[in-house]
């Protein structure tokens, strides 16, 4: 068939185009409609229409505003070319495999678009294309005619089939010429054709007694399509009475789904003849359709119609039987007659859900109101079987809103939070108005999206840390960790150290973090006598955009280790000579002949000292107090007694392990005191000493050297030595500068200043002097009487 002319003349035409708008206030949206018409079995790329120029659209924003279509149909028969706007056939289209013989035949589309949200339903009606001839379901066709048939008598001929529909359909039939036999051309309640063979003048069986003839169905297509049928006649001898019909046209009502084998209605003939003229046979006549034939069957004895096939008040509503009855006589004659059956609908076919549209995941800042789903619902039953109704349930932040007639919109109905539900089930259930109700239930599955609006919280208010000092640089100090219930990049966490400063450096010189772990290390060896605290703060920021923060302090505690021996602070060794002193002879048990005074730099346990006589040459003669360093006499000296002893001084400290120092004093035993004071070494206090040294500093009146208590006007000159390490510690280190001419006591402060003069007289004199290119002294002069 040649479908050029009718595709040009149709081709890039729409037939008619109606819109109308409906405004939802909830979506603030327009939907329309829209129609156009083509032909069938266009090319793929034929040109349907214009739809964005029929809709009033821009071109430039279709792709932006996700312009598409959706269709309902199995196949997607028509696309869009969103840079022109065109729609265009995407795959050809049968109307006879669309439709079947239905008159109309259209297929819906869903245009979608977003941004903001319009919906419109289009219409595409298929115009039939006379694509196929007319068939009849033999070549070749066989009918018995008695000789006695009187003239006007009619015979049914089997009808041709052809699957257009409209003008394109069967339009006559045409009988090849011949002198018995004429065609009446009749139709049926649906509009199709059907003949009848008239006999026109009588037969006569000897004279010929076969006939043949060429049948032609001829359809109404431009160009016509047409096909053919041979007729074969026999002429059979006369069987006077033909069977009769009590009614000649029944009509019956039929539930849909009937079972196979209900009997829709018995037929009754009779027939006036005896014996085998008499006995009748029912079947279908000639004009009963194959898909007649394959839903009912005729029992040829008994007359009754059965149901043998599926009857489906959705695909037909009315059946159209037509029956004959022949009796078994020779030449019989057949007769017929019509049931129509009307089926009647049953609420048989569950709702169709169809997700046109799903926007998802939605962002849990998303207002109230936005469309997540646009669904629509159908059902293929009539009346009150063929209504829905739709509903979700009650306890999710969504609402359910009917657009039009079968069409909803999923909406949100409150803000989302992602943390407390990342994604929900919606069950959508549709349920028709039949009885009983059928009902589909559908699960839109509503993914939420994150936004970063939950800044980190560490899983601590603050951190502690306790750090043994000397520590190795570079080793993991702590660790602090931060939370984020975001996810994705929101939830993707980075640790800094704000700037600041410890004591005049920054702390970016002290520590450093790991980024993404959160560990903290230390870049050097931390020193307790240096440094015995600091904090800092670190940083939580998340990957989001704007990005999210919070900071947490971390302090940090550097314990001491015994990592300091103890320093004998007096009397110290001159120039590698052991300290001496002298003893009087006539001295008491008890006596205080020196003290002995370390210091350790440093704390607890650590710096707590402990004073233990190591030697002795006369171990029963000298004690040293444990705590106090104090050497003393145990007795009274005799004549036997040696006159110089040696005593090597051990000083502990409590740390574990211990760490000590010893120092050797030399002691000569006189008959009475000179006047100079005795030579005990240098007394200059050592660079390294902790806080607790105090008042554990000697007494100048025993503890400097001094036999006797006898007080004496003494001036002392000591050399006070500004060190380098002296701004590492807390005190001033005095030396011995002149000849001690009388006794006195002082003792320094915990900044290492003279604290007290025990001479209400004393006067101090400050004399500098540098001692070598890394030392300054300052001569302190003391003087007074007792």
């Amino acid at each position: 068939m040649d479908t050029r002319g009718a595709k040009k003349r149709l081709s890039g035409k729409w037939h008619a185009v109606y819109r109308f708008a409906l405004f939802t206030c909830v979506l603030d949206a327009v939907w329309g409609q829209i129609r156009y018409s083509i032909p069938e079995e266009l090319e793929h790329g034929a040109f349907v229409g214009n739809i964005a120029e029929d809709l009033g659209l821009d071109l430039d924003k279709l792709s932006a505003r996700r312009f598409r279509i959706v269709s309902g149909a199995k196949k997607q028969y028509v696309e869009v070319n969103l840079e022109n706007g065109v729609l265009f056939v995407n795959e050809r289209i049968d109307r006879e495999e669309l439709c079947e013989q239905s008159l109309s035949c259209s297929f819906h589309l869903q245009v979608v678009i977003e941004n903001p949200l319009e919906l419109y339903r289009v219409e595409v009606e298929i115009l039939d294309v006379n694509d196929n001839s007319p068939s009849f379901p033999w070549t070749e066709f066989n009918l018995d005619i008695s000789e006695s048939a009187a003239p006007g008598s009619r015979f049914p001929l089997e009808s041709a089939q052809d699957l257009d529909v409209g003008s394109n359909s069967l339009r006559t039939y045409l009988l090849s010429v011949n002198e018995h036999f004429f065609l009446d051309i009749q139709t049926r309640s649906d509009g199709s054709k059907f003949a009848e063979l008239v006999l026109q003048s009588p037969l006569d069986r000897e004279q010929q007694s076969a006939h043949q003839m060429v049948l032609t169905a001829v359809d109404g297509g431009s160009p016509e399509r047409s096909g053919t049928a041979q007729i074969d006649i026999t002429v059979l001898d006369a069987n006077d009475n033909a069977p009769v019909f009590d009614q000649s046209f029944y009509r019956v009502r039929l539930a849909e789904n009937a079972p196979k084998g209900t009997v829709v209605i018995k037929l009754n003939a009779s027939d006036l003849d005896e014996g085998p003229n008499a006995d009748i046979t029912y079947s279908f006549s000639g004009h009963a359709p194959i898909k007649v034939r394959q839903l009912f069957s005729v029992d040829a004895n008994t007359g009754e119609i059965k149901v043998k096939g599926v009857i489906d008040y959705e695909k037909a509503r009315m059946h159209e039987i037509y029956v004959q009855a022949k009796d078994k006589g020779p030449s019989a004659v057949a007769v017929h007659c019509k049931v129509l059956v009307n089926v009647l609908d049953k609420n048989d076919n569950l709702p169709e859900v169809i997700l046109t549209s799903v926007s998802t995941p939605v962002q849990e800042d998303a207002p109230p109101g936005t469309v997540i789903a646009v669904i629509s619902v159908m059902d293929k039953d009539s009346g009150e079987n063929g209504n829905v109704d739709c509903e979700i349930p009650h306890h999710v932040p969504f609402q359910l809103h009917s657009s039009f007639k079968n069409y909803y919109t999923l909406v949100t109905s409150d803000f989302l939070d992602r943390e407390a539900v990342a994604e929900y089930n919606i069950t959508l259930t549709a349920r028709d108005m039949g009885s009983p109700p059928l009902f589909t239930r559908k699960t839109i599955l509503v993914q939420v999206s994150d936004v970063n609006d939950n800044a980190p919280h560490f899983k601590q208010p603050s951190y502690t840390v306790y750090l043994t000092e000397n520590n190795a640089p570079g080793a993991s100090i702590c660790s602090v960790t931060a939370l984020d219930p975001d996810s994705g990049q929101n939830a993707y966490l980075s640790y800094s150290i704000l700037e600041g400063d410890i004591r005049g450096m920054p702390v970016s010189t002290y520590v450093s973090i790991n980024s993404d772990s959160g560990n903290i290390y230390a870049l050097r060896s931390f020193d307790h006598e240096q440094l015995k605290n600091f904090q800092i703060t670190v940083q939580a920021q998340d990957a989001g955009f704007p990005p999210l923060k919070s900071n947490v302090s971390v302090n940090i505690f550097i314990l001491d280790q015994n990592d300091n021996p103890p320093v004998i602070v007096s009397p110290v060794p001159i120039n590698g000579t052991a300290p001496s002193g002298s003893v009087p002879r006539s001295v008491d048990a008890g006596y205080l002949v020196t003290k002995i005074s370390a210091s350790d730099p440093d704390a607890g346990q650590n710096s707590r000292l402990f004073y233990q006589l190591l030697q002795a040459t006369d171990p029963s003669l000298f004690s040293i107090a444990l705590y106090t360093g104090e050497i003393r006499t145990i007795r009274q000296l005799v004549e036997k007694d040696p006159t110089r002893h040696r005593l090597v001084i051990l000083v502990k400290d409590n740390g574990q392990p211990p760490l000590s120092a010893t120092v050797s004093i030399i002691l000569s035993v006189v008959d009475s005191l000179p006047d100079s004071h005795p030579d005990l070494g240098d007394l200059s206090l050592s660079a390294h000493h902790s806080s607790n040294f105090n008042s554990n500093f000697p007494s100048m009146g025993g503890g400097g050297g001094v036999v006797g208590g006898g007080a004496l006007p003494q001036v002392y000159c000591y050399k006070m030595c500004l060190t380098p390490e002296s701004s590492k510690s807390d005190f001033m280190f005095l030396k011995p500068c002149s000849p001690v001419i009388g006794a006195d006591r002082f003792f320094t402060s915990g900044s290492g200043f003279v604290r007290r003069l025990s001479m209400p007289d004393a006067s101090l004199q400050i004399c500098p002097e540098v001692c070598h290119s890394f030392f300054i002294f300052i001569s302190i002069c003391i003087s007074g009487t007792s």
